[in-house]
């Protein structure tokens, strides 16, 4: 059998490979702990869970729905969007299975053969494969520890060329963690505008912010953006249905029109009962989104304060999301464990042989001699697996 090159040329989701291999040594036996994957270990609010199972109950349930998604679930996210200060309406939305699946409807219908995306790095494992099989060439744009992991103008106008089509724009970020100031982000907005490039936002951890940062939507606070801004969001990280599948995009309604086509063709409707319990997540009590938040905001200075404590880490604060990103470029060279580390990759392999403790190394993520941990594990497994990283660094 013989694939097509759209699949053998396609790199696997870094972050899913080491999750899985993590929970394969765990099914084995091995006291693994993972940092891998960005899956909070909170259950589903007790209200969503009820809502579903009231829809699995409902025989209107177990029929087709519209592929664009339940017209409440619609009218619930762009009210959402509309308290950002946008201009938004119910026929802009379009659910999808999960923010990962509203990307891709996304590149899809936006991007094609010779266009160019503007990519800050770090980013996310998944978009670059997502641009090239819509046909688009990814351009990253580094983004490095001295500048917080934040893009300036000044790199993006530097990479602009006729060809560049949009530009992904995440805050707050993963892997970093870093969150834009507002005025940073009415700036990009600005120059996208002024350029006439497509701004895709994934704000999919936008209620995880900590500290002083705040979220800013790049269409309510640069406006002269909106007509060519399209938003990516779910309910995944902030209330803990990573497994429920249930995203969204919001887009000008040509852009909507032609996701809803492909939709049509792809999957038709999402999930009748993981809809239903969207519905509650977005219109009932948020209770539960301030106290995961706050429980996240304790890890992340207990992962902060640990790993500032192991020599060859360099640590910037992460101000959103989940996810911490040292630099461990002052251990390249160094022997850990019996094994002179080359890589960022290499040393992850060690620590998960060494230590049991899986984390995702940069090259995954468009930046070398870095590794993400996610802190959205207990506050024991996060302790005990930064304390083992120590103890094998230390040698």
């Amino acid at each position: 059998m013989s694939l097509a090159a759209r699949i053998t040329g396609l790199a696997p989701s870094a972050t899913m490979a080491v999750d899985a291999k993590a929970k394969a040594l765990r099914a084995a036996g091995e006291p693994v702990i993972g940092f891998a994957a960005g899956e909070p270990d909170f259950p589903t609010p007790a209200h969503i869970v009820e809502a579903a199972q009231r829809a699995a109950a409902d025989p209107a349930m177990h029929r087709y729905t519209p592929a664009a998604g339940l017209a409440p679930l619609r009218e619930a996210v762009a009210e959402r969007a509309r308290r950002d200060g946008l201009d938004v309406s119910a026929d802009m939305v379009v659910i999808t299975n999960g923010g990962k699946h509203a990307l891709y409807n996304v590149f899809m219908a936006l991007i094609g053969p010779g266009d160019e995306v503007l990519m800050p790095a770090p980013y996310w494992v998944s978009y670059p494969e997502q641009i090239g099989l819509a046909g688009g060439t990814c351009v990253p744009v580094l983004a490095d520890a001295a500048a917080g992991f934040r893009v300036s103008i000044d790199q993006l106008e530097a990479a602009r060329t006729p060809r560049t089509k949009a530009l992904v724009f995440v805050s707050p970020s993963n892997p970093t963690g870093a969150v834009y100031p507002p005025e940073e982000v009415a700036a990009i907005g600005r120059w996208a505008a002024e350029h006439g490039i497509w701004v895709v936002t994934d704000e999919i951890y936008r209620e995880l912010v900590y500290g002083q940062a705040r979220f800013s939507s790049l269409p309510a606070v640069a406006p002269e953006a909106a007509p060519r801004t399209i938003i990516v969001d779910g309910l995944a990280k902030t209330f803990a249905m990573t497994g429920w599948r249930v995203g969204w995009s919001i887009a000008p309604l040509e852009i909507s029109a032609g996701i809803t086509k492909l939709q049509t063709q792809l999957c038709s409707n999402v999930n009748n009962i993981a809809q239903a319990a969207a519905i509650a997540a977005l219109t009932g009590p948020q209770d539960a989104v301030e106290e995961m938040r706050l429980a996240f905001d304790r890890r992340r200075h207990t992962a902060l304060t640990m790993l500032r404590a192991i020599d060859g880490f360099d640590v910037v604060e992460p101000e959103g999301a989940f996810y911490v990103y040292p630099s461990v470029r002052d251990l390249i060279g160094v022997t850990v464990a019996g094994h002179s580390i080359g890589s960022s990759l290499q040393l992850a392999d060690v620590l998960l042989d060494a230590a049991k403790v899986a984390v995702v190394p940069g090259e995954g993520f468009g930046s070398e001699a870095s590794f993400r941990l996610s802190y959205a594990l207990s506050d024991a497994d996060l302790e005990e697996g930064i304390s083992r990283i120590a103890k094998v660094i230390a040698g």
